[in-house]
């Protein structure tokens, strides 16, 4: 079993920014990959940035330049600046094994004002 804890969330002013983090828990060995999702009232959820065990990094198109993740298979911070309304939404921590499971953190909201 894999626990995962975030932090981070928040309000800011649109220009501003805010790091989250990710910490993950239990079976780290049989951790692959470790990354942030996001959610958006009417949207689906869409990937915002990965790292995996070999130390590859994937980034959203609407992301790159602004947000950085950095950290290990075990603890990541998003980096996020330049924030901008759109950036709204309920950010997900997310874990694949290599036992082929899944897991999700429970959300934490980011909402970024005109």
């Amino acid at each position: 079993q894999v626990q995962l804890a975030e932090s981070g969330g928040g309000l800011v002013q649109a220009g501003g920014s805010l790091t989250l983090s990710c910490a993950a828990s239990g079976r780290l060995f049989s951790i692959y990959l470790i990354g942030w999702y996001r959610q958006a009232p009417g949207n689906e959820r869409e990937l915002v940035a990965s790292l995996n065990r070999g130390g590859s990094i994937t980034y959203a198109d609407s992301v790159k330049g602004r947000f950085t993740i950095s950290g290990n298979i075990a603890h990541i911070d998003l980096q996020m600046s330049s924030l901008k309304p759109e950036d709204t939404a309920v950010y997900y921590c997310y874990v694949f094994v290599h036992a082929r499971e899944d897991y999700w953190g429970q959300g934490t909201q980011v909402t970024v004002a005109s």
